[in-house]
């Protein structure tokens, strides 16, 4: 196989690895819109700081044992937290 042969297979690779990520999260956040709508309707707060600082340990040790810098996991995983809240803090305004 040709340098440019196998950074074609590597590059095809990625974006199956991408698409894999992107069908994952919007799986993800169908879930946690239902769980911003179970909240709004039972007037549950839309964060839930302990639930939150134990998915980033959770995480974090995923991460360790994946191979993957921790940090950076931690960084996405607060990401996708600050994007669920806000999801959860619209549907308790629509609840209003």
């Amino acid at each position: 196989m040709t340098p440019k042969e196998q950074l074609q297979q590597y590059r095809n690779s990625i974006d199956n690895f991408d698409a894999v990520l992107i069908h994952t999260l919007a799986e993800r956040f169908r879930i946690t819109k239902a769980v911003g709508q179970l909240k709004a309707e039972n007037e549950f707060p839309p964060s839930d700081p302990k639930r939150e600082e134990e998915q980033v340990d959770r995480l974090r040790r995923l991460a360790v044992r994946a191979d993957l810098d921790p940090d950076f996991a931690e960084k996405f995983l607060e990401f996708v937290i600050r994007e669920v809240i806000q999801h959860h803090k619209q549907a308790a305004s629509n609840q209003s």
